[in-house]
């Protein structure tokens, strides 16, 4: 796996997801996409982060 750079102003704690940084509890992508999965989204469960790769199936 080679070694991402943290962008420190996207925390991240989700290890599987491919553009985690290894080191640390960060995002390594410049920015991230955040949507949802509710028509009508009302609580912090609603949302996503649709910028997620699979670690496991990732190139």
């Amino acid at each position: 796996m080679e070694n991402k750079k943290a962008n420190y102003s996207i925390e991240c704690s989700v290890k599987n997801c491919a553009n985690h940084c290894e080191s640390a509890n960060y995002c390594s992508l410049d920015k991230i996409m955040v949507g949802t999965h509710e028509a009508n989204p009302t609580e912090k469960a609603c949302t996503d982060c649709n910028s997620f790769v699979d670690g496991k199936n990732a190139r």
